[in-house]
């Protein structure tokens, strides 16, 4: 009985401790949330190799120059071979089959779209990066393309995303608000979720960093840190860019893409990027610039001109957020991630001053004018030619799994990181982005079952003991990592790479090379190597069957899969329209001829002799 006042006292005490410490306990909360970094994502679009002057370019990059000269570059990252398979792997780090992306939305044949995983759209059975991170207190934000989706549940305000402004399309006009092909009936931007229309003086690389920095500066003084998702439209086609970056490159690419892709080899060489005898492979597809006359030779600098000014243009506006950000007190405490969705893009027309590309560029109210290229209502390309030299010393670009399509820039910076103008040549894969976000802001990988249901599980490896130099690579000799685009296949494995190119620009066929000392692909190891090859050759197969990989349709080809689904969206309606008249008009249409054969058998029966009275 004497002991029982003392409980309540130290019951009354104990509360009493708790309910003074909460001050504490917010405060250290709040210091928490002040220590984790910002995260300014940056993707540029259809951007090859050696394009920015970090990694041998001759573009003019001094932001991003500066990232480098501040972080890290990866020589050896690889992402898919084109955007939204890319974009779903970054966003998610769960491989593009199992998120519901193998491939474009706008190149999937109707056979495969049976298939639920095989919609070209991100599946809810994954968790974006955005997610997780407005999970944990973060601001997100995103200005650019998104790609993965357009339907309401689809879109980024719905991925996690708390403030967007969001192209949905593959692509679109840079100057203004319409379509780049035929496929879409205007250029589908969004704004939180609703649709939304440009202003008169939009140029995309501009417009998207003033969003960003609307939306950060929104929430800058609240205390809590951002994610930045910042996915540019350079260089993605119509290339275009104001003159005055143009101008810039007026005569730099008059000797043409052959001597440009040996240029960019010795400085990616001086810098560390490639190896010092690293070899070239010339592409078929090319072409031969000394055969080309003086007039195509000037016509053809001027498509890679504005590309570059392209280039320019974005890093000039990237640069601006930069200043932002230091100006606001902001810039220290942000680590920036710059990369490109997939290597540069080597399908644009050979000649755009041919009848038929000049009239298809009409088609779409565009003109090909030498003088006005690049400008508003400009339709502008690079050649083949001249994205080989952008993917330089790389072999094949874009919708290939070559290197030149896969094998692209990474840049991570930022004060908070030990290392400085590091060149780190480990193998890194698009999945990695997602974990190693997570990792630097201290935000934990989701379980088997996420928001009350199951997802996939994150597949990527978390790149910070790299960034720490705690390791040399984050994946084992033994570690394989698949890829598969309309039957291009590559797998990754320590040094080597197992890959097939599909024709026209592939010859079918498995080849194995030593991606490491042999970045260009030039020294086919397939017969050297047998048994490697056929270990690699199996692990693909497992790969396949994991990852839910379809055969591909008898006799397809991508080109033609994009022609036959922009007929089938734009015209089906008129087809139908067709359909139904003709069903309409067969029934007079049959009465009619029936009338005919009548009135001509009577005709016939009444010259007849026999039946004359």
């Amino acid at each position: 009985m004497l002991n029982r006042p003392r409980a309540p006292r130290t019951l009354w005490a104990l509360c009493l401790c708790c309910v003074l410490s909460l001050p504490d306990l917010h405060a250290a909360e709040a210091l928490s949330q002040a220590t984790r970094p910002n995260i300014v994502f940056i993707l540029a679009d259809d951007l090859g190799f050696t394009d920015i002057a970090p990694y041998g370019s001759e573009v003019n990059t001094p932001t991003l120059s500066a990232l480098a000269r501040q972080g890290v570059r990866f020589t050896n990252y690889h992402t898919a071979a084109n955007c939204a398979p890319a974009r779903a792997m970054l966003l998610t780090g769960v491989n593009n089959h199992l998120a519901g992306v193998p491939n474009i939305p706008e190149m999937l044949a109707p056979e495969q779209r049976r298939h639920p995983h095989y919609q070209g759209v991100l599946g809810d059975n994954v968790v974006t990066v955005a997610t997780l991170l407005e999970g944990v207190g973060y601001h997100t934000y995103m200005a650019g393309k998104w790609h993965l989706g357009a339907t309401p549940e689809k879109r980024p305000s719905r991925r996690g995303f708390e403030r967007t402004v969001a192209l949905m399309d593959s692509g679109a006009d840079n100057w203004e608000q319409r379509p780049y092909l035929p496929l879409y009936d205007e250029a589908n931007w969004f704004a939180d979720g609703e649709r939304f229309t440009l202003p008169d003086d939009f140029y995309s690389s501009r417009f998207l960093v003033d969003k960003t920095i609307e939306f950060i500066g929104s929430n800058l003084q609240d205390g809590k840190p951002f994610f930045a998702y910042l996915p540019f439209m350079a260089v993605h086609m119509p290339v275009q860019a104001p003159q005055a970056f143009t101008d810039r490159y007026d005569g730099v690419y008059a000797s043409g893409w052959d001597v440009l892709r040996e240029e960019r080899l010795q400085r990616a060489v001086a810098l560390g990027i490639v190896p010092a005898d690293a070899a070239l492979r010339t592409m078929p597809g090319s072409g031969d610039w000394q055969a080309l006359s003086e007039q195509r030779k000037r016509y053809e600098a001027k498509r890679m001109a504005v590309y570059a000014g392209m280039i320019e243009a974005m890093d000039f506006h990237l640069g601006r957020l930069v200043r932002y950000l230091k100006s606001q007190g902001a810039y220290e405490n942000t680590i920036f991630i710059f990369t490109s969705d997939n290597g540069s893009e080597g399908s644009g027309p050979a000649d755009p001053t041919a009848l038929s590309s000049r009239l298809g560029a009409a088609f779409m109210g565009y003109h090909v004018d030498y003088a006005r290229l690049g400008l508003k209502g400009s339709y502008n390309t690079i050649s083949p030619g001249f994205a080989s030299a952008a993917a330089s010393p790389l072999a094949f670009y874009k919708f290939y799994t070559g290197e030149g399509g896969m094998r692209v820039p990474l840049i991570i910076a930022g004060a908070q990181l030990q290392r400085r103008n590091a060149v780190l040549p480990a193998f890194a894969w698009a999945t990695d982005i997602t974990p190693t976000i997570l990792s630097l802001t201290g935000t934990s990988q989701p379980g088997e079952r996420y928001a009350g249901k199951p997802v996939q599980p994150i597949t990527g490896r978390d790149l910070t003991p790299l960034l720490r130099g705690e390791k040399q690579r984050v994946y084992t000799e033994d570690d394989a990592v698949g890829y598969e685009l309309t039957g291009h296949a590559a797998l990754f494995q320590g040094d080597y790479k197992l890959v097939l190119n599909r024709p026209p620009l592939g010859d079918g066929q498995w080849h194995l090379y030593d991606i490491v000392s042999d970045p260009g692909e030039v020294v086919d190891l397939a017969g050297d190597r047998p048994r490697l090859l056929q270990r690699m050759q199996a692990r693909y197969a497992q790969y396949q069957i994991e990852n839910g990989v379809l055969p591909l349709p008898a006799g397809y080809s991508q080109m033609r899969q994009l022609v036959a689904n922009t007929v089938r969206a734009q015209y089906t309606d008129a087809v139908l329209i067709l359909l139904l008249s003709l069903l309409v008009l067969l029934p007079f249409l049959v009465a009619h001829r029936m009338r005919v054969k009548y009135r001509r058998q009577s005709a016939t029966s009444d010259d007849q002799p026999w039946s004359k009275s």
